[in-house]
């Protein structure tokens, strides 16, 4: 069997979540004796860097890519709310890399395409004229719903009108894509449930995202009991989930503990945290080894009020035994039981008596980690999830 699996960034390095979903269906593929060619747009955000692609991966793949500048100019997207196509998707969509798509098919037969998510779903009118290999299409989220999430989260004003706007141009468009594809491998149940109800008659296959277990085993070490976020802080939604929790919760954690330290992690911290000068938050800022980073502390905080999908950073930090303090939207996706793998936290004040609990009660807090890890063991191994893909096939 031969596949093309088309991205919407570079699966390598795999920098961020969404990379990694990429890169472990790739990696898993191969191993699993599927060959694997990889077409991929790239941006200023998400360049693509060779020197950091290992030779056998290009080998393996033959990955190519074309550079998109998707980044947001304001008067495209002011003339574009007089259309009824979404500029969140317009953007994505380049001649170039409909030609590249079209002359990959013209040299090579494949019998499936994986469309990794709906910033690449424009190029399926050319896909189709151009091959009869089926279309799978791996829904990361249901994307317009994190646009309704960020509307809701919005105050009054020209602003939550403007992000309406785009979500209803959004989900017009999902939907029509979601009809137009063969099979749909959904990373979380809650996903699939979402498509079903949005009418869409197209077969709908659970396929969460997996880890190479073993690896996180290997990498799991002994910790501080520390506090920490790591996540992508040029995405909205872990921008407002962090000011919320340094706004709401954190002075109250430290009016009783005074010694308590906060990390912040991530690449592309914006201006107003760099600046931050807020007594016992660290401002970590990118860092060169994630698993190097959760392993050094014990307590993940993940205060995400929208998105969608599955936070893969959770994932991971579970693999490593990490006691994971979240919100029901952050932890969507994860078959967890609450108090037992994980601690689930929506509103102020169980955020704050979740922190004070793992305060007072360290091993106990740890032993949620433990019980984390095994969950992610049992449920998320990538060989099988790998497997049930290939079944899908």
């Amino acid at each position: 069997m031969k596949v093309l699996q088309i991205c919407s960034k570079p699966p390598v390095p795999s920098i961020d979540g969404g990379c990694k979903a990429m890169n472990n269906i790739t990696e898993g593929l191969l191993s699993n004796n599927i060959r694997v060619k990889v077409l991929t747009i790239s941006t200023a955000k998400h360049p693509f860097l060779p020197e950091k692609i290992s030779a056998d991966y290009i080998e393996k793949t033959n990955i190519e890519h074309f550079f998109i500048d998707t980044r947001v100019k304001p008067i495209s997207a002011l003339l574009n709310l007089c259309k009824s196509n979404s500029y969140n998707l317009s953007r994505f969509y380049c001649k170039k890399f409909e030609e590249l798509i079209v002359s990959t098919l013209d040299k090579e037969e494949f019998e499936v395409i994986i469309l990794e998510g709906l910033f690449v779903s424009g190029y399926i009118d050319s896909i189709r004229k151009n091959t009869k290999a089926k279309i799978v299409f791996r829904a990361h989220n249901v994307e317009h719903e994190i646009w309704e999430r960020n509307t809701q989260n919005e105050r009054k004003g020209i602003k939550k009108i403007y992000l309406k706007k785009l979500a209803d141009q959004l989900k017009v468009q999902e939907i029509e894509v979601l009809k137009n594809v063969d099979v749909i491998a959904s990373i979380t149940q809650r996903d699939k449930q979402q498509i079903e109800l949005l009418g869409c008659e197209t077969k709908v296959k659970v396929i969460p995202f997996g880890i190479n277990v073993s690896n996180y085993l290997k990498a799991k070490t002994e910790s501080k009991f520390t506090f920490f976020h790591i996540g992508s802080m040029d995405w909205t939604p872990n921008q407002i989930g962090i000011k919320w929790l340094l706004n709401n919760v954190w002075g109250n954690i430290l009016s009783s503990n005074n010694d308590l330290v906060l990390k912040l992690a991530g690449k592309n911290m914006p201006e107003w945290l760099l600046k931050l000068n807020q007594k016992n938050v660290e401002i970590v800022g990118q860092v060169e080894d994630a698993i190097d980073f959760i392993n050094q502390n014990q307590v993940m905080i993940v205060p995400l009020f929208s998105g969608g999908g599955m936070r893969i950073k959770i994932v991971e930090g579970m693999a490593l035994g990490k006691t994971v303090i979240a919100t029901s939207i952050a932890l969507e996706g994860i078959d967890y039981v609450p108090n037992k793998n994980v601690i689930v936290a929506n509103k102020k004040e169980e955020f704050i008596t979740a922190i004070n609990w793992c305060l007072k009660n360290k091993e106990e807090a740890k032993q949620i980690g433990e019980n984390a890890l095994q969950l992610i063991h049992e449920k998320y191994d990538n060989n099988q999830i790998i497997k049930d893909l290939i079944s899908l096939f």
